[in-house]
C-alpha cells in the first residue's frame, strides 16, 4: 500500500516524537548512573582517612581515661573505624558535604588514652573546623603548636584531658575561634602574657572562652579588657591564680551571660554601682577578695540564674532590688560579712533550688517564707545568730534533701507530724530547741545525716522505739551514716540493739546527755562494719560497750567522764583506732592497745597504777595524768619518738627524768607536775624547736636551769614552781619571743633578776604572768622589764578575744597556782587576757619603779615581803584593771595616794606592816576595806582604824571620767573564786573573766550554776572508792 501524504507526514511526526523519548530517555538514565556512581563513591579522601586510622593506632582505648568526667555516656568512638569504610560515617566524624573533607572531630569521651605527639597524623586534617578531645587521658602530653595549623578551627575543646604545659602562642593564630575550652580537673597548663595578649587581640569573633584551673600567673587582669565586648558571651576563669585587681568594665559587656572567677583567691574587685544592665545569668565569684556592698544596680540582672559568692568579703545589707530577681535559681551568700535582716520578699524568688546564707552577720528573726519557695532542694542557714521561732514551713517542701539551720538561736520545736520529705541532711544542731524529739524522723528513710546536738530536748531513747515486732529495734533509716544527740537532756537507757539495723553507720555522738546510759546484751548478733567514730562521754555509762569489738574500722573512740570501773582487757578488733579517751573514769587497769595507728590515747583521771601496753609507736598524744602511777618514769614512753604531748601529772613517779626525752623533737608540751622526780632537770633541750609548754611544778629537783631551754623558740609556759632548784635568774628566758608565763616561785633562786645585757633590747615582749616568789632574789626591781612588758599594756584588753590558753591542737589547758591572801589555788584554766606580777617573798630593795603604773591590763600585783623602800608610786592610781594589790610588809613610807581611790575594780587591798603614815583615803573602793588591810602602819588613822584622824584633813578623792572599762570589770567578786575551790578547783577565778568580760551575759551564768548544781546532784550517785 503506497503511504499518502498524510502519512508521510504522521510518520515524519512520529519519527521525531521517539527521537526526543529517546534523548529524554537517554538524559535520565545518564541521571540517574550519575547519582549511583556518587552515592556509591568514597567521599572520604584517601589522605585524610589513613590520618585517621594512623591516629586511631597511636591511642589505645580504656574505659577509665574517660571515667573522670560527668559525662552520661562514654564509648570508644574510634572502635568504629574500619579502613574499609568510608571515613564520613565513622562515629564522631563530620565532612563537609561539597568537598568531602573532614571538617568536624568529636571524640570526647572516647576513653582515648596515650601520647598525642606532636607528629600526629592528626595535624594532617587542615580542613578542621571542629576539635573536641574533651575527657579522655593524653598522659600529660604538652599542647602541641601543631594546633596553630588548623586556621580554619572555630571550636577547639581539649578540657579534661591532661594535657600539661605552657599553651604555645600558635594557639593565637586561630583568628576564627569562636569557642576555646582549655580546664582542667587541677592546673596543669599555664598561658603566658605575650601568648594571651596576642590570643585576645587576633580572636575577635571568640565568643566562648574555658580556662578552668588554667595557671595565668602573669596574666594581668587588666588584659582581659582586651578580649572582645561585642563577642564574649562565656568567661571561665575558676583557679586560675589571677592577681590583682578585676577590670570591672568587664560586667558591663553587651553579652556575657556567664562569668566565672571562682577559686582566685588573690583577685579583688567590687560590682558596679550604676548603670549595671547586663543579660548575665551566671555570676561566680566565690574564694577571692571581692569586697564591698551591693549597689541597688544589681537588680537589673533580670535574666541571672546563679549566683555565688561564696567565700569573699562582701559587707552591708542586701539591697531590696535583689530580691526582685525572680529567675535565681542558686543562691550562695556563705562566708561574708552581709549584715540586717533578712526580708520576707525572698518569697519572691520563686524559682530557687539552693539557698545558703551560712556563715554571715544577719540578725533578727527568719521569716517563715519556705512555703513559697516550693522548688528548694538545700537550705544552709547555719552560724547566722538568727532569732525567733523554727520556720516549720522548710518541713513541707517536698523537694527538699538539706536543710541546715544549726548555729542559731531557733526557739521552738520539730512539727508533731511530717511525711514524705526526702531529706538527706537534717543539722538543727547550736539552737534552743526542747520537747521531745518526733518519731517521724526515724522513717525518713532517706536520711544520710542526722544532727540534732547542743540543744534541749528531753525524754527517753524508748520513744523512739518503732518495731513491735523488735523494741529495741529504734532506727528504722537503712543510709543514715551520722547520728549527733549530743549534749542534750535525754535520758533512760541505749541498748546496743538498737543500733543493729544501722548497716551503714559511721559517726554516732551521745555525749554530754548525763542521765543517758549505754547498755550491752550479752550475746550480740549484729555488726557496725562501717563505724568509724563512736563518742558517749560525759553520761553515765558504767559498762564498756562490747558490742563495738567487731567494729573493725574504728577510729574514734570516746567514753571519758562516765561511770567505767574495773579493768579493760585486749583492745585488739580496731587496727585503725586512732583516737581513744577514756579519761575520767574510775578504771584500775587498760591491759593492751594494739592499734598500730593509735596517735591519741587519753586515760587521765582513773586509778590506773600502771601505763598500758601500748603497740603503736607513732603516738602524738599521750596523757596520763591524775592516775595512781608510781615508781620510775616508764621506760615503754621512750619508744614513743614521735610524741607531741605528754603529760604525766600528778602521780607518784619518782627518780630521775631521763635522757631519753631529748629524742623527742616535736614534743610541745611536757607536763610532770605533782610527782616525786628528783636530781637535776637533764639537759634535754637541744631540739626543742616545738616545745610550747614546759611544767615540771612541785617535783623534787634540784641542781640549775638547764641554758639549753633557750633554743625552745616556741616556748609559752615554763613553770618549775616549787622544787629545790639553786641557780642565778635565768636572764635567758627575756629571750624568748614567746613566753608568757615563767613561774619559778618556791625554790632556791638567787641574785639579782637583771642583767644589764645589751643584745636583749626587749626582754619578755609578751610575758603577761610572772610568779618569782619565794626564793632568794636580791637587788632592785629593774625599770627595764616593766617598760618591756607591753604584753601587760592593753588596756582592757578590748582587741584580744577572751579564751583560755591551750596547747596548740589540743584541747589541753594549762594551769597554774595562784597565791591569794597568803593561800595557794590552784587555777585549772589561765585566760588569755589574765595577768599577774608575783615577786613576793624575796629580799628586793630600793624604790618601786613608777613604770609599773604602765602596766594598764594587770589584773594582780604581790610586791610583799621584801625590803621595798620609799613612797608608793603615785602611777599606780593608772592600774584600772587591778583587782589586788599586795604591798604588805616592806618599808614603804609617806602618805596612801588618794589616786588608789580610782582603782574602781579592786577588790583585795593589803597595805600592812609599812611605815605609812597620814589618813587613809575615802571613796569608792577603798570604803570596803577592812583594818586588816592598813594594820602594822603605826602613822596611819582613818576610819577602817581604831585610831582616828583628829589631827588630818582627810583629802577628797579625786572623782575620775567615767571609765567603761573600769566598771565592766568591778562585777569581779572574789566570791566566785570561793564557789570554784568550794567545787575543788578555782575555775571561778579565771572564768569569771570569761563569764562576764561582755556584761554578764545571762547564758553563761546560768551555764556556771548549772553545772555546780549538776556535780552536786551527781555527787549523791554511790561510787566506787578509789583506793
Amino acid at each position: 500500500m503506497v503511504p499518502t501524504l498524510s502519512d508521510l507526514a504522521c510518520n515524519s511526526y512520529l519519527k521525531k516524537k521517539n527521537m526526543w523519548g529517546y534523548r529524554l530517555l537517554g538524559i535520565m538514565l545518564l541521571h540517574f548512573r550519575v547519582i549511583f556512581s556518587l552515592s556509591s563513591a568514597k567521599l572520604c579522601s584517601p589522605e585524610e582517612s589513613f590520618a585517621l586510622l594512623q591516629f586511631k593506632n597511636t591511642i589505645s582505648m580504656d574505659a577509665s581515661a574517660s571515667s573522670h568526667c560527668d559525662a552520661a555516656v562514654t564509648y570508644p568512638k574510634t572502635k568504629s573505624w574500619d579502613k574499609d569504610g568510608d571515613c564520613c560515617s565513622w562515629d564522631g566524624i563530620t565532612c563537609d558535604e561539597m568537598t568531602g573533607h573532614v571538617i568536624g572531630l568529636d571524640l570526647s569521651s572516647s576513653w582515648l588514652l596515650g601520647t598525642l605527639h606532636p607528629n600526629s597524623t592528626l595535624f594532617l586534617l587542615h580542613h578542621l573546623q571542629k576539635l573536641k578531645l574533651a575527657c579522655n587521658d593524653f598522659n600529660g602530653t604538652k599542647i602541641s603548636s601543631n594546633f596553630g595549623q588548623f586556621t580554619k578551627l572555630t571550636h577547639l575543646n581539649l578540657s579534661f584531658s591532661y594535657f600539661s604545659g605552657i599553651v604555645p602562642s600558635q594557639i593565637s593564630r586561630l583568628s576564627n575561634l569562636v569557642a576555646l575550652d582549655l580546664s582542667s580537673d587541677i592546673p596543669r597548663t599555664k598561658f603566658e602574657q605575650h601568648t594571651f595578649n596576642n590570643l585576645a587581640k587576633n580572636l575577635t569573633e571568640l565568643r566562648y572562652l574555658l580556662l578552668d584551673n588554667v595557671q595565668m600567673f602573669s596574666v594581668v587582669p587588666s588584659s582581659l579588657l582586651n578580649l572582645s565586648s561585642a563577642s564574649l558571651i562565656s568567661l571561665s576563669l575558676g583557679n586560675c591564680f589571677l592577681r590583682g585587681k578585676f577590670p570591672i568594665d568587664i560586667f558591663h559587656f553587651p553579652f556575657l551571660r556567664q562569668l566565672t572567677l571562682s577559686d582566685n583567691r588573690l583577685l579583688t574587685g567590687n560590682l558596679p554601682k550604676s548603670n549595671w544592665s547586663s543579660p548575665l545569668r551566671i555570676l561566680d565569684l566565690s574564694i577571692t577578695k571581692f569586697s564591698g556592698k551591693i549597689s541597688d544596680t544589681i537588680g537589673n540582672l533580670r535574666d541571672l540564674k546563679y549566683l555565688d559568692l561564696y567565700a569573699c568579703y562582701f559587707d552591708g545589707l542586701i539591697p531590696n532590688s535583689f530580691w526582685n530577681l525572680t529567675e535565681i535559681t542558686y543562691l550562695a551568700f556563705e562566708s561574708n560579712f552581709f549584715s540586717g535582716q533578712v526580708p520576707a520578699s525572698l518569697s519572691n524568688l520563686k524559682q530557687l533550688t539552693v539557698l545558703n546564707l551560712e556563715d554571715n552577720q544577719f540578725s533578727g528573726e527568719f521569716p517563715d517564707v519556705f512555703g513559697n519557695l516550693s522548688k528548694l532542694t538545700r537550705i544552709s542557714l547555719a552560724h547566722l545568730n538568727f532569732t525567733g521561732q523554727l520556720p516549720l514551713s522548710a518541713f513541707n517542701l517536698t523537694q527538699i534533701s538539706l536543710l541546715e539551720l544549726s548555729g542559731n538561736q531557733f526557739v521552738g520545736q520539730l512539727p508533731y507530724h511530717a511525711s514524705c520529705l526526702p531529706l538527706s541532711h537534717l543539722k538543727l544542731g547550736g539552737n534552743f530547741l526542747d520537747g521531745r524529739i518526733p518519731s517521724w524522723l526515724f522513717n525518713l528513710s532517706s536520711l544520710i545525716n542526722l544532727d540534732l546536738h547542743d540543744n534541749k530536748y528531753i525524754g527517753t531513747f524508748d520513744q523512739f522505739q518503732q518495731s513491735s515486732s523488735n523494741p529495741n529495734l529504734t532506727f528504722e533509716l537503712p543510709d543514715l551514716t551520722s547520728l549527733d544527740f549530743s549534749s542534750n537532756r535525754l535520758s533512760g537507757t541505749v541498748k546496743a540493739d538498737m543500733f543493729s539495723n544501722l548497716k551503714n553507720l559511721e559517726y554516732v555522738d551521745l555525749s554530754n546527755n548525763n542521765l543517758l546510759s549505754l547498755t550491752t546484751p550479752e550475746t550480740v548478733n549484729f555488726t557496725l562494719s562501717k563505724l568509724e567514730v563512736f563518742k558517749f562521754s560525759s553520761c553515765n555509762v558504767s559498762q564498756f560497750p562490747d558490742f563495738l569489738r567487731t567494729s573493725d574500722n574504728l577510729v574514734e573512740l570516746d567514753l571519758s567522764n562516765n561511770e567505767l570501773t574495773g579493768q579493760i582487757f585486749q583492745l585488739d578488733q580496731w587496727p585503725y583506732l586512732y583516737f581513744l579517751n577514756l579519761s575520767h573514769n574510775f578504771l584500775t587497769s587498760v591491759e593492751r592497745i594494739s592499734s598500730v595507728e593509735l596517735r591519741h590515747l587519753d586515760v587521765q583521771s582513773n586509778l590506773l597504777q600502771r601505763l598500758p601496753f601500748i603497740l603503736s609507736s607513732r603516738i602524738q598524744f599521750l596523757s596520763v595524768s591524775d592516775n595512781k602511777l608510781a615508781g620510775e618514769f616508764p621506760s615503754s614512753i621512750c619508744n614513743l619518738s614521735t610524741i607531741e604531748y605528754l603529760n604525766l601529772s600528778n602521780n607518784s613517779l619518782s627518780g630521775i627524768i631521763p635522757q631519753c626525752l631529748a629524742n623527742f623533737d616535736s614534743l610541745s608540751l611536757l607536763d610532770l607536775r605533782k610527782n616525786q622526780f628528783r636530781g637535776s632537770i637533764p639537759q634535754i633541750f637541744s631540739k626543742c624547736y616545738d616545745l610550747a609548754a614546759l611544767n615540771l611544778n612541785d617535783n623534787e629537783l634540784e641542781g640549775k636551769l638547764p641554758p639549753s631551754l633557750a633554743n625552745c623558740g616556741d616556748l609559752e609556759v615554763l613553770d618549775v614552781g616549787n622544787n629545790k632548784i639553786n641557780d642565778a635568774f635565768p636572764y635567758w628566758t627575756a629571750t624568748l619571743p614567746r613566753l608568757q608565763v615563767l613561774v619559778l616561785r618556791s625554790n632556791s633562786f638567787h641574785g639579782p633578776i637583771y642583767n644589764n645585757v645589751p643584745s636583749i633590747k626587749r626582754p619578755f615582749p609578751v610575758l603577761r604572768i610572772i610568779d618569782i616568789s619565794r626564793n632568794g632574789f636580791t637587788g632592785l626591781l629593774p625599770a627595764r622589764y616593766f617598760q618591756s612588758l607591753k604584753a601587760m599594756m592593753h588596756g582592757d584588753n578590748d582587741d584580744i578575744d577572751p579564751d583560755y590558753m591551750n596547747s596548740a591542737g589540743y584541747d589541753q589547758y594549762y594551769s597554774m597556782i595562784l597565791t591569794y591572801k597568803g593561800v595557794d589555788l590552784e587555777m585549772e584554766r589561765v585566760l588569755n587576757i589574765f595577768t599577774t606580777i608575783d615577786l613576793s617573798n624575796n629580799r628586793f630593795e630600793g624604790m618601786i619603779p613608777k613604770e609599773v603604773g604602765k602596766l594598764s591590763s594587770l589584773k594582780l600585783l604581790n610586791l610583799s615581803h621584801n625590803i621595798l623602800r620609799g613612797h608608793i608610786p603615785l602611777s599606780l592610781g593608772n592600774l584600772t584593771q587591778l583587782e589586788s594589790l599586795d604591798l604588805s610588809s616592806n618599808w614603804l613610807a609617806g602618805e596612801i595616794p588618794v589616786e588608789l581611790t580610782s582603782l574602781t575594780a579592786l577588790s583585795v587591798l593589803n597595805l600592812s606592816f609599812n611605815q605609812l603614815v597620814g589618813p587613809i583615803p575615802q571613796g569608792k573602793q577603798f570604803d570596803s576595806f577592812q583594818n586588816d588591810s592598813f594594820i602594822g602602819n603605826m602613822g596611819l588613822c582613818g576610819f577602817a582604824l581604831t585610831q582616828q584622824c583628829s589631827n588630818y584633813e582627810v583629802p577628797p578623792a579625786p572623782i575620775p571620767e567615767e571609765d567603761d572599762t573600769s566598771s565592766r570589770w568591778a562585777w569581779f567578786d572574789w566570791k566566785i573564786v570561793v564557789m570554784g575551790y568550794g567545787c575543788g578547783v578555782i575555775w571561778g577565778l579565771s572564768l569569771g573573766y570569761l563569764a562576764f568580760s561582755a556584761g554578764k551575759p545571762r547564758w553563761l551564768m546560768m551555764m556556771m550554776f548549772e553545772r555546780h548544781d549538776a556535780k552536786k546532784m551527781r555527787r549523791i550517785k554511790p561510787r566506787p572508792q578509789r583506793i
